[in-house]
């Protein structure tokens, strides 16, 4: 018996036992889901074709996870302007393990069990490969940080202390080049003189006019 259903804006055919990937769905892991949009029904050659719903039919499922989807790329260009965009997208899926069909006066199940084995799992299995299941590792424990010692609290005397040497010092900079530029060039010492150097010799006396008359 299988049965065709509609959810997430899409049909799916489905029959008891098959493994669903749909569009995301409410719920945790292990939850029971019901399908109340059959689109028709069918066992053999007997079909029961709703319009457009089938009454009374409903499929049940047990929802196994819900995680995302391939990545899928959207790339846009446009030539000879340099440009280019890619984008990604996961969609978010739910997977479902379809357990019974019931509709026009039938009803269907699945005799196996349940497993919350993930999709991921299973494709592995079916490929002939080992699963190994994402874990996140554990990031080692720092060290314990020392207690910082606490901080001395300034009084407001010292404070206003420190600001004023602060300002002063600041002051004295800008006016260290203005002070230094104003005082005069100091004058540059005389040579020291020789050991044998004498002082000059004193001039003469200017001769004596002759008198005017002569001697006696």
């Amino acid at each position: 018996m299988y049965a065709v259903i509609r959810t997430g804006g899409k049909q799916y055919r489905v029959q008891p036992g098959d493994l669903l990937v749909v569009e995301k769905l409410d719920g945790e892991p292990g939850a029971n889901v019901a399908f109340a949009d059959v689109l028709m029904l069918g066992e053999g050659e007997a079909v029961t074709v709703g319009a457009p719903l089938v009454e009374g039919a409903k499929v049940s499922a047990t929802l196994i996870e819900t995680r995302k989807g391939e990545k899928v790329k959207i790339f846009k260009k446009i030539r000879r302007q340099g440009y280019r965009r890619t984008r990604g997208h996961r969609q978010l899926q739910s997977v479902l393990r379809v357990t019974a069909i019931a509709g026009a006066g039938k009803e269907a199940k699945w005799d196996g069990e349940v497993k919350l084995t993930t999709k991921a799992e299973l494709d592995a299995r079916a490929r002939g490969l080992e699963f190994v299941a994402p874990t996140v590792e554990a990031a080692p424990a720092a060290a314990p940080k020392k207690a910082a010692a606490p901080k001395k609290t300034k009084t407001a005397e010292e404070v206003l202390a420190s600001e004023e040497t602060a300002v002063a010092a600041a002051a004295a900079e800008v006016n260290a080049p203005v002070e230094e530029a104003k005082k005069p060039a100091a004058k540059k010492a005389a040579a020291p003189k020789a050991e044998g150097e004498t002082k000059a010799a004193p001039k003469k006396a200017a001769a004596k006019k002759k008198d005017e008359g002569a001697a006696e």
